[in-house]
């Protein structure tokens, strides 16, 4: 292990995560899976064993209203007026999903925590732990529900009034017992930090331990419909069809020929069309309706933007030329986030005082982080994921890496901490 003023047991962090990998845990050929949705059973066990370890600690738990976890660590002779600095991610996953994603963040900050604590040091600010509440978005929001709530951009009532197969987002927290009081409120910290696996190889490939995330990319999630007329097949010629499928396909084939045109001058930009529903799905009937969503990111958001004009173009064409009918949707818009310069640097700084070589990346996925920055300064640390596999079960970040990247993040959440970034403002 590196040497560290604040040495964190690595062990300890593998307990955790592995502990929690027990929630929801699912059965695999390889690696191993975990599928925990917000609101379930595994999330209400993966959330009271995080509250029990971080009362262990000595943490003073809350749950706000729709149910982010906040463990505050307010040391003798801290300053209890000062602004906290938070650290730490999400503990829900996607179906199958792997065991380091969202967890590693949380219980890496924790993990700070104590080793702070066993180093004998005050911050001058207090220090929060956090678990927001569905990060991937796999049930009441397209994503980033409880982080978009912290930082004001989702009204408390509308977040927990949204449903899902029925149960409102307040019904499910109530069933686990994590419907709480108020809104934890991110502008009132002084600085974010958080640890996640980088999902890609990027680091792997340039032999890098520890990636600080330079910009996160926008989001922008479109859900449409493309109507024909549903036809016997055998009855209908060739030259009668209305086919919602035929024009959808030709749909799909010009958003991933603009995203790949993009690309070659950003090499940032993606766009993929994830979801198809095709009615009525029957073999023997020309698909009368298909019902489409689309998933575009970048670092520059005039780039989104673009694509969603060229999708809208698109129908309209399909609509001349097929004679069908469309709709385009934008329900879900998130703009690319930068990062702090002072918590970059404050990661950057620890990598060379731990002698960690440290390397500038983007995020092509979107994170908690990028909700928090809207309201206050960020920082979010990469460890490196084995094979770039992410999201499902072969999901790998070797334990080392873990335990390497929880020492950078630990040096820096003291550093922001104990105003040691104050030269860098």
């Amino acid at each position: 292990m590196i040497a560290s003023r604040f040495p964190i047991d690595g062990d300890r962090l593998r307990r955790d995560i592995e502990d929690n990998a027990q929630f929801g845990a699912v059965p695999t050929d390889e690696g191993r899976g975990r599928t925990v949705l917000p609101g379930t059973k595994p999330n209400q066990r993966a959330r009271e064993h995080l509250v029990d370890r971080m009362i262990v600690a000595g943490l003073d738990v809350s749950v706000d209203a729709v149910g982010n976890v906040a463990g505050t660590w307010l040391p003798e002779g801290c300053d209890p007026t000062a602004a906290p600095v938070a650290v730490g991610s999400h503990l829900d996953s996607v179906p199958f999903g792997g065991i380091f994603d969202g967890p590693l963040g949380v219980y890496a900050g924790l993990e700070a925590v104590r080793a702070l604590q066993e180093a004998g040091v005050t911050p001058t600010r207090p220090i929060q732990v956090v678990s927001f509440t569905g990060e991937e978005g796999t049930r009441f929001a397209d994503g980033v529900l409880g982080s978009s709530v912290a930082a004001g951009l989702t009204e408390t009532e509308t977040a927990l009034d949204r449903t899902d197969d029925g149960e409102t987002l307040r019904e499910a927290l109530t069933d686990i017992g994590f419907h709480g009081e108020e809104r934890l409120d991110a502008s009132d910290w002084h600085a974010w930090l958080e640890l996640h696996v980088e999902q890609t190889d990027r680091l792997e490939e340039m032999g890098v331990t520890a990636g600080v995330v330079t910009t996160i990319a926008g989001s922008t999630r479109l859900h449409g419909t493309i109507e024909g007329t549903a036809d016997h097949t055998g009855t209908t010629s060739m030259a009668d069809r209305t086919d919602a499928l035929a024009a959808a396909s030709e749909f799909v084939l010009a958003v991933e020929r603009a995203a790949r045109t993009a690309a070659e001058s950003t090499g940032t930009t993606v766009a993929t069309v994830g979801e198809l529903s095709v009615d009525p799905g029957v073999v023997n009937v020309v698909p009368g309706e298909v019902e489409f969503s689309i998933d575009i990111r970048d670092v520059e958001k005039p780039v989104i933007d673009r694509l969603v004009t060229r999708a809208e173009e698109t129908l309209t064409a399909l609509e001349t030329d097929r004679g069908v009918e469309t709709t385009l949707d934008r329900p879900y818009d998130v703009p690319p986030a930068e990062m702090a310069a002072t918590c970059r640097t404050a990661l950057h700084e620890a990598g060379q005082s731990l002698g960690v070589e440290t390397a500038d990346v983007h995020s092509g996925a979107g994170h908690d982080t990028m909700q928090v920055a809207t309201v206050t300064d960020t920082g979010l640390l990469f460890a490196p994921s084995d094979g770039g596999h992410s999201h499902n079960p072969l999901e790998w970040t070797d334990w080392h890496d873990c335990a390497v990247t929880t020492s950078l993040l630990t040096e820096a959440l003291y550093t922001l901490a104990s105003d040691e970034d104050s030269d860098h403002r």
